[in-house]
């Protein structure tokens, strides 16, 4: 009888084939290692094969090294990858009214499958490929041989003539990045285009193309396009049609039929021939196409506000982000506070002023915001044409607001003990290296914050930010509305940071309507294709929060109520509505500013260049001021007027609209302190004089309490002995 063997047999045997099992991997490898090793001894390459070994060892080590790098650039593209909801995130279909209920466009792309690919017409998934990748079905996510083909092409253009993207890498771009041209962004779009292949099928990945490529006119996806190119259903597209719309992958705008007919015409023509050229078709089949080309449906006569409806529903994605119903049913009707006959206005206005002015005054865009004073937005205009670029300039350039900044500083000031007859020295002053001037380089000597900011000394908001902290004006902008970083430096008083449009809109909003935060807004009502109500503002939203004191707005109201009647801003005035606003002009007349409101609406104009070059002396009083005015003026016609707060009409000094100043191309004369102040300033330089020892020791060793100028301050603008001039010095820096 064999003997019984127990679980501790077992646990032998086992550990004993482990031992054995290792002791032969580590023989094998030593025998493995040694034979390598007696190789390379005896190994000897010379001439050519050395050279050549030489090339492949580098080329193996930096190529180690280059996909470690690579590597490095993706991880952040990948974190996309990570949400379950990748191939919807961001896709609606949305159809957008206006307050009144009426249909004034639609944005997005169907998401319900309800044409697939296998009913798109089969001409336009031919010229897709024909045009955009003719091996798509050959290659991995990155075609080696097409871009090595595009490299030869454009060396022998000497220019871009051909792209070496996949239609999996313009799909990668699309749906994970954005379309800046860096290294970095080709490393992640080739790496998203490799996870691409390998987590969907060939059809699956054009599909999502041809759902997600931008078409031009504000629609994606190719059925958007059929719709509003052809008024047609994409299944019944023709082979003209498809090339067509084949053509816009490339330059969206520039062969948008409904912009330039002719051009898209004759880019449909070379989709055409590369469907032949590929063998899809030969050229007896395209023939038809050729001599009869499509014929788009004539938009010329409507005015659909797109730089608004881009903005809406990029707000409706932001809303989606908050809210899970939204987030589940993509397909809504969003009901938005757009007033067409306030957005015409707009157009015209800013139209009528670059048709007069553009070539004069060497400005090319514009860009107006308009919004009721809770943040309501109405009108919104991005841009001088929406067929040339659809870079929305009121929401999404980041320019320096100049002299449209300094209510930020001047409100902060009322709120840490300063008031509008504060006096504060307008006198030259140097902080660090660097000296603020005001516009024609005079000075005006002891001047109220009243008239500093009417007209818009640039020297005053600087001694106050100098006092006050710029830590503090920073964190009023943002409660305000501000929403871009504000850079702590000397110039920030004087509009040196970058804002938008938009967003000064909205800040100002705040003293429209009594010192609540007013972030604009584009949605007051979405409801899905049952007629469900997914969100309402009225109910969803909470109460405005209270973000500066309604005294000190009051007194803010008054002053840029000022700046429109006796200031910068006289160009804006409206006859019977009380208007406040502030100009705003930068370094070489880069950008100009009119930043405005009435106890109505506010509105933001900008004016300028995209690439930042000098307009021909362009100020916030001039263009930006006209523009708001003829916007205003329409906008208040037979409507209510609402009061501003804290500001009486019947108190209000009114100037004639010729002659008053309206920039600072205008110049004033410096006001002359009355005979009382003047005194007062002399008994008070006698006083100082006696006791300026003290007084600079004391500012050398603490800092002034919170409020209105101290006397020395005031006495050292009114008689400046060299004394004086140091303690003013110490003072400001």
């Amino acid at each position: 009888m064999k003997p019984k063997r127990g679980i501790g047999h077992w646990f032998l045997g086992l550990d004993a084939w482990l031992d054995t099992g290792l002791w032969a991997l580590g023989s094998t490898l030593r025998r493995g290692a040694e034979a390598y090793d007696g190789f390379l001894r005896r190994f000897r390459a010379r001439g050519f094969w050395r050279a050549m070994a030489e090339v492949a060892s580098e080329g193996a080590t930096w190529g180690l090294v280059g996909l470690a790098v690579m590597l490095a650039f993706a991880q952040p593209a990948f974190e996309a990858t990570r949400h379950s909801d990748w191939r919807t995130t961001d896709d609606f279909a949305v159809t957008f009214l206006d307050r009144n209920g009426k249909e004034i466009g639609k944005r997005g792309i169907v998401l319900n499958d309800s044409v697939p690919l296998e009913e798109i017409p089969d001409g336009l998934v031919k010229a897709t490929l024909a045009t955009e990748d003719r091996r798509f079905f050959l290659h991995f996510g990155i075609d080696i041989l097409g871009t090595f083909r595009a490299i030869v092409e454009n060396a022998r253009a000497g220019g871009v003539v051909q792209g070496g993207s996949t239609l999996t890498q313009q799909l990668a771009k699309n749906l994970f990045l954005t379309n800046e041209r860096t290294l970095g962004r080709k490393i992640k779009e080739a790496y998203l285009a490799l996870w691409l292949e390998a987590n969907l099928t060939k059809n699956e990945i054009l599909k999502l193309y041809l759902d997600r490529a931008y078409m031009g006119g504000g629609v994606f996806g190719v059925t958007a396009a059929a719709e509003f190119y052809f008024d047609k259903n994409v299944r019944e597209l023709t082979l003209a049609e498809s090339a067509m719309l084949a053509g816009l992958y490339k330059a969206p705008v520039k062969y948008a039929p409904h912009v330039n007919l002719p051009a898209a015409r004759g880019r449909a023509n070379e989709v055409l021939t590369n469907m032949v050229q590929a063998g899809f078709l030969t050229e007896g089949q395209v023939i038809g196409a050729r001599r009869n080309p499509a014929q788009a449906v004539d938009r010329t006569q409507e005015q659909l506000p797109e730089y608004y409806l881009d903005w809406a529903l990029e707000e409706v994605k932001k809303l989606s982000r908050k809210n899970p119903d939204l987030a589940r049913d993509r397909i809504v009707t969003v009901r938005t506070p757009f007033d067409a006959a306030l957005q015409k206005q707009a157009d015209e206005a800013v139209s009528s002023v670059l048709a007069e002015n553009a070539k004069i005054r060497d400005v090319d865009e514009a860009a107006l915001v308009a919004m009721r004073s809770d943040g309501a937005v109405v009108a919104m205009v991005g841009g001088s044409s929406y067929g040339e670029s659809q870079f929305n300039r009121a929401t999404n350039a980041l320019r320096q607001p100049g002299s449209s900044f300094k209510p930020f500083v001047y409100i902060t000031a009322f709120m840490n003990g300063y008031d509008k007859n504060s006096i504060v020295p307008d006198r030259p002053l140097t902080i660090g290296n660097w000296s603020p001037r005001n516009y024609g380089r005079s000075y005006r000597g002891p001047v109220s914050l009243k008239l500093a900011l009417t007209k818009s000394i640039n020297t005053i908001p600087v001694r106050l930010a100098q006092a006050i902290g710029r830590k503090k004006i920073i964190e009023t902008a943002y409660d305000m509305g501000l929403t871009h970083e504000l850079e702590d430096v000397v110039t920030l008083p004087i509009g040196s940071s970058e804002v938008t449009a938009i967003d000064m809109a909205g800040s100002y909003s705040a003293f429209a309507n009594g010192g609540y935060r007013a972030t604009p807004y584009a949605i007051l009502e979405v409801t899905n294709t049952e007629g469900r109500v997914l969100y309402n503002r009225a109910r969803d939203e909470a109460e405005p929060k209270r973000v500066l004191p309604a005294d000190k707005v009051a007194e803010m109201n008054e002053i840029l109520v000022n700046v429109v009647e006796a200031g910068t801003g006289g160009r804006a005035r409206i006859d019977g509505v009380v208007a406040a606003g502030k100009t705003g002009t930068t370094s070489a007349y880069r950008d100009a500013w009119f930043v405005g409101y009435t106890g109505n609406f506010t509105a933001a104009v900008w004016y300028g260049n995209d690439n930042f070059s000098s307009t021909r002396r362009v100020t916030g009083g001039s263009l930006p001021a006209m523009t708001w005015q003829k916007f205003m003026e329409f906008a208040h016609r037979d409507v209510e007027l609402a009061p501003m707060p804290g500001v009486d009409p019947d108190t209000l000094p009114r100037f004639p609209k010729t002659g008053i100043a309206t920039g600072p191309e205008q110049k004033t004369q410096p006001q002359l302190l009355n005979r009382n102040t003047q005194k007062a300033l002399q008994e008070i330089e006698d006083a100082l004089q006696r006791m300026a020892p003290q007084v600079q020791a004391d500012l050398l060793q603490g800092s002034r309490p919170a409020g209105v100028l101290a006397p020395h301050e005031v006495a050292s603008s009114a008689a400046p002995s060299a004394s004086m001039t140091s303690m003013v010095g110490s003072t400001a820096r």
